[in-house]
């Protein structure tokens, strides 16, 4: 899910002491980075898999998924360390991304290449809407769409715990509730976009330390991550019906 990085308020209030500051050259270079090592890591997530139709997923996916979300949670309260965390996120990810992939586009085919496509799709429909003003992200904006997102990160939470209990399958299901709720989702992570568009403007504009170039990188891969996956669950889910 996306990284709330830095408000623009706290990136004003970010003192440089005299260190180097984010700049754009440097975040474009910190953001060509993560999602090169990303794109690497999934295409060898996607050659470690050989799936068949009826074939579940690998057991190491989980195991890459979970460490990749540990990494999350230690990089969003280690800005200074970025860098280094937000590279191994992108190694971990991209291998989970690449296998989970793989396993899809086998039983339905071509589904990972339109996900994809359609998630190029809409990182440009965001960035046109927020670079022409079509959509200012305000201070309710921001506030609206990070308590979303916290609120759809604790039903994933909730839903993860009592599937060890009961059947809980309404978010995979390709009934339409199932199909409304990814497309909200999905949704949602486009919007988390403009944050993390705006967060990487205000923090050039306003000088903030360098290191907050590659978090702020790691931010944006984040959600294109999530956003990537949510499209893909979506047309699971249409292929099933």
């Amino acid at each position: 899910m996306s990284n709330p990085v830095l408000t623009p308020k706290a990136f004003e209030r970010a003192g440089t002491g005299g260190s180097a500051i984010m700049t754009k050259e440097a975040t474009a270079n910190a953001i060509a980075t993560l999602f090169g090592v990303f794109g690497i890591a999934s295409f060898a997530g996607w050659q470690m898999t050989e799936p068949d139709f009826y074939g579940g997923f690998p057991a190491w996916t989980m195991l890459v998924a979970i460490a990749a979300f540990g990494v999350a949670l230690v990089t969003a309260f280690r800005p200074r360390q970025a860098m280094p965390l937000g590279l191994a996120y992108a190694v971990l990810k991209g291998l989970f991304v690449g296998s989970f992939s793989h396993v899809l586009n086998v039983r339905y085919n071509g589904v990972a290449l339109q996900a994809l496509l359609a998630t190029i799709a809409v990182f440009a429909v965001m960035w046109t809407l927020w670079r022409t003003g079509t959509i200012k992200v305000t201070d309710r904006l921001r506030s609206a769409v990070l308590t979303a997102t916290l609120g759809v990160a604790a039903m994933y939470l909730f839903s993860f715990i009592a599937s060890f209990f009961v059947n809980v399958s309404f978010l995979s299901s390709p009934s339409p509730l199932g199909i409304a709720m990814s497309v909200l989702i999905a949704g949602l992570a486009a919007f988390n976009l403009l944050l993390d568009f705006d967060l990487i403007d205000k923090g050039i504009s306003h000088g903030a330390p360098a290191h907050m170039a590659w978090y702020s990188g790691f931010g944006l891969l984040v959600t294109v991550a999530w956003l990537y996956l949510e499209i893909l669950r979506l047309l699971v889910k249409l292929n099933r019906r």
